[in-house]
């Protein structure tokens, strides 16, 4: 394994690597584009931009365009930029194909298979923000936690020579949604438990809520996701998904239904009709008024709903011969 020195400059001090080691060293900003590399063999101390210009593609004016093709990334671009697949009907995937050192994030668990050649590293944070301190990623780490994930995200990385692919899935039914952050005003909200994987340079942190009714009874409480990048994101939702454009229309949806929705639309809680409706309508007390101009997401079947139907159906006909009965026996007494 080939081991490299590397220095800001004079005066300052050196270190040693291996040569496997400098994509992550790059990623966390220890290594930039003007660091000075230096390994046997080598009659001067040499610019890492210039030593590995893989490396640092997303640093300077984008490489000559293929022919017939386009710039695989634009000038001042945050993320990277991934290819993916969504593969399924009812219960989708998401499969992602990875340049040599392209790196995707994903919530801890969701990864279903990966081809040899992808590592990976559970860190504490996005990597969005590599110069961040540790007070920094305990802070984001923390907001992390409110929103009921894991303190830890897992950072998938191409080290291979070749393009490799990895897949996603959510751990219930539904639909796959990718979002173009770019094509979307770079930021979206989306329910808590939506987010499923996302390119490197994304940032997934959170919004409250900022009226009282809508933190009660808005069903995911006053804390929402919010995604912000320039790259493709990943989301997770129950059952199918319908994507609606809004142009200054008020929209009334169920609390639960609601995945997310662009910057320009108003989120708020109304009650769901007269005092009758609102007891004997089988509907709920609120509803979700959303309104402006912006996308708005929605799904089919919540998880809490889903979730909700088969213990109760479990809990009121266990022992009586019924299919869902025998389900039942499945998961234990």
């Amino acid at each position: 394994m080939k081991s490299w020195h590397y220095t800001h400059g004079p005066g300052s001090s050196q270190a040693q690597t291996d040569e496997e080691n400098l994509p992550e060293l790059v990623e966390s900003g220890a290594v930039k584009p003007t660091t000075l590399l230096w390994s046997h063999g080598m009659t001067t101390w040499e610019p890492a931009s210039k030593v590995f210009p893989d490396l640092f593609l997303r640093e300077g004016p984008p490489p000559p365009l293929p022919a017939g093709g386009s710039s695989p990334m634009a000038t001042g671009r945050r993320s990277h930029e991934i290819d993916y697949e969504i593969i399924g009907e009812s219960i989708q995937m998401v499969e992602v194909e990875l340049d040599p050192h392209e790196t995707v994030i994903a919530e801890a668990g969701a990864m279903n298979y990966l081809e040899e050649g992808i590592s990976f590293e559970t860190k504490m944070g996005d990597g969005s923000e590599p110069d961040q301190g540790l007070m920094g990623k305990l802070l984001s780490a923390g907001k992390r936690a409110i929103t009921g994930e894991s303190l830890f995200m897992t950072h998938f990385t191409n080290r291979g020579s070749g393009k490799k692919r990895i897949a996603f899935a959510a751990p219930y039914p539904g639909t796959v949604v990718p979002l173009n952050l770019a094509e979307l005003g770079g930021e979206i909200l989306c329910q808590k438990d939506a987010f499923l994987c996302a390119a490197m340079g994304t940032k997934v942190g959170i919004a409250f809520n900022q009226r009282l009714g809508t933190g009660l009874f808005g069903g995911e409480g006053f804390i929402l996701q919010k995604l912000n990048g320039d790259g493709m994101a990943f989301i997770h939702a129950g059952g199918t998904v319908v994507r609606k454009e809004l142009k200054g229309e008020k929209l009334m949806v169920d609390t639960g239904c609601l995945v997310g929705f662009t910057q320009g639309v108003r989120y708020d809680i109304q009650r769901a009709g007269n005092l009758k409706s609102m007891v004997f309508g089988g509907e709920g007390l609120f509803l979700a008024t959303l309104q402006g101009h912006g996308t708005v997401w929605l799904q089919s079947m919540p998880f809490a709903r889903l979730a909700q139907r088969i213990t109760s159906l479990y809990a009121n006909q266990k022992g009586e011969g019924s299919v869902i009965g025998g389900l039942g026996n499945l998961f234990g007494d």
